[in-house]
């Protein structure tokens, strides 16, 4: 069974293993390419007003890690950091790994912030509009990141509870089909290719 409690110790069980040697890495080697000063700064912005992250350590080298693997597909520097920022925060609040939302995200959206499916879902996570009526805040825009992360985790969410932690079953839903397993498999390759932690 392929739960998120699985996959959390998956992720960090190795991690924890190598984490002396990443950061001993890290810190002695060589960057792959000079390292810009605009993305320096913004980097030390993001990461003092990290709020998510359990200190500015952490932030910097997850923001770091990811920007360079974002940077293909979202070359803007500052939208990078602000798009990562919202997505750690947003993550981090629906109890949900970083690492699966920007995997669906990929998958939903490729990080097109104005996609619009031919369903009518939007944004990033390609929510529903209808659910702005369900909630009585027909007001909210689903381009806006903030908005559109805050619906799409917390929508994630909710059915990975539901499914008691059954991650494939909990993507199904969220993509709409409860029999397919191709969105799964597209999320996860994502994860495993793209998006792991260090």
């Amino acid at each position: 069974m392929n739960t998120i409690a699985t996959r959390t110790k998956w992720f960090s069980a190795p991690a924890l293993v190598l984490w002396p040697a990443l950061v001993a890495t890290v810190l002695a080697g060589e960057p792959q390419t000079p390292a810009d000063p605009e993305l320096k700064s913004l980097l030390r912005r993001a990461v003092s007003e990290a709020d998510s992250f359990a200190d500015r350590f952490d932030a910097e080298v997850w923001l770091t890690d990811m920007s360079r693997r974002l940077e293909r597909r979202v070359p803007d520097k500052h939208r990078r950091i602000e798009l990562l920022k919202h997505v750690h925060y947003e993550a981090s609040r629906a109890e949900l790994m970083p690492e699966l939302v920007l995997a669906v995200i990929e998958v939903e959206s490729n990080f097109s912030q104005y996609a619009i499916s031919s369903a009518g879902a939007r944004g990033l996570m390609q929510v529903m509009p209808f659910w702005m009526k369900e909630i009585g805040r027909p007001g909210d825009s689903l381009f806006r990141l903030q908005t559109n992360l805050r619906y799409g985790c917390t929508i994630l969410k909710y059915y990975l509870d539901k499914e008691q932690g059954n991650l494939r079953a909990a993507l199904q839903r969220y993509n709409g089909d409860r029999t397919g397993r191709a969105y799964h498999a597209k999320v996860d390759r994502a994860m495993r290719t793209r998006w792991y932690r260090q």
